[in-house]
């Protein structure tokens, strides 16, 4: 061992690196491809893009490039709270929500602390919580659906945090209002309750979370720009919670953490509510092709409300790979402990189509 690793913080020598879904330039040196001619499914990216009218606005930002942005975001923290018809002081901007759950790491974890989710939830839960030395308690899934039961009788002393993605990354799974209901009133009012929101916009009867804000419960909710708004590479996320919940995770972010571009592009996207509709009309509608085609392939796969699905192919990397060679970039989920499973991102119908003939053709060798 470099003994560097005997000076480093020792929580750093197991952390595992999260492995983002392969880029398509990647993709395209190594297999010798066009990279136009790669369909990218692998991370749940708007295959739309942004909309004409948030390029248009990122283009006039770009003149201000050689200033440094507004710190604290003024203009899309008032878009936000009046489009979320809540106080501005309820709200934090994040580089990615990625960055938003890093602060609470911050602000509440640390040794001889535990954080409790599900076993199939996002990864990077799991990765904050190790960086900050922290235990991850994991409750199994129900039907690949959070237990939030289960999650109540794993609460301990030693519970800090409870991460909840709701639709949840990567099965796609949904925990309704009723569940939530019986799930809060159950936990202590010294545990901070984490409900992650990535594809909230994708769902057609969401859960209302922001209700307890409201009631001044110690809850936090993320969304994101990188979804539906196809904002992906611009890095911006929010969370909502009580104010003096919000002024303890603003001790933690670093000044200037979202760049200008992307601000004027996010108060763009909140008002392209067009755009919106039709990111999730087109999702919806290739849902239900997948579904159609999976059933077809005799394969089995979880019913998904976001904009992707989980399904199951046997050995998970071998797919992955030979999908690759096809030209389609799906996601293995070995780091998800799912190593049978892949899931794939909804793009448009041609890449949808083109996906399904290339995994045909996979199976079928």
């Amino acid at each position: 061992m470099d003994p560097i690793w005997q000076r480093a913080n020792p929580q750093l020598r197991e952390l595992a690196v999260y492995e983002p879904g392969k880029p398509i330039e990647e993709t395209a040196r190594q297999f010798g491809f066009s990279p136009q001619s790669i369909v990218k499914l692998a991370s749940n990216e708007n295959p739309l893009g942004p909309s004409a009218k948030i390029c248009q606005t990122m283009q006039a930002a770009l003149a201000g490039a050689n200033y440094y942005p507004d710190g604290g975001g003024f203009y899309l923290t008032e878009a936000l709270a009046a489009k979320l018809e809540m106080p501005r002081e309820c709200i934090i901007l994040g580089n990615g929500s990625n960055e938003i759950i890093e602060f609470i790491g911050h602000a509440f974890l640390g040794p001889e602390t535990e954080i409790i989710t599900s076993e199939n939830a996002f990864i990077a839960y799991r990765l904050v919580a190790s960086l900050f030395g922290a235990k991850t308690v994991t409750v199994p899934d129900q039907e690949y659906r959070f237990d939030l039961e289960g999650m109540v009788n794993a609460i301990t002393n030693r519970t800090r945090v409870i991460f909840i993605a709701n639709p949840n990354n990567p099965t796609g799974t949904l925990v309704n209002q009723e569940t939530i209901e019986r799930f809060l009133a159950e936990v202590p009012g010294d545990v901070v309750v984490v409900f992650d929101e990535a594809y909230f916009e994708y769902l057609d009867d969401p859960p209302d979370v922001l209700k307890f804000v409201r009631q001044e419960r110690d809850l936090i909710v993320l969304r994101t720009f990188s979804k539906i708004h196809g904002l992906a590479n611009l890095r911006l996320g929010y969370g909502m919670a009580r104010p003096e919940l919000i002024r303890v995770l603003q001790k933690a972010r670093e000044p200037f953490n979202t760049n200008g571009l992307a601000q004027a592009a996010a108060v763009a996207a909140l008002a392209d509510e067009a755009h919106q509709a039709e990111t999730k009309r087109l999702t919806d509608e290739g849902r239900d092709y997948f579904a159609r085609e999976l059933a077809a392939l005799g394969l089995r796969f979880v019913p998904s409300v976001a904009n992707f699905v989980l399904v199951q192919v046997g050995n998970g990397k071998t797919i992955f790979e030979a999908m690759l060679r096809k030209g389609v970039i799906v996601r293995a989920l070995s780091g998800y402990n799912l190593p049978e499973w892949v899931r794939i991102s909804i793009g448009t119908m041609p890449q949808n189509r083109q996906c399904i003939s290339a995994l045909r053709e996979v199976l079928s060798v």
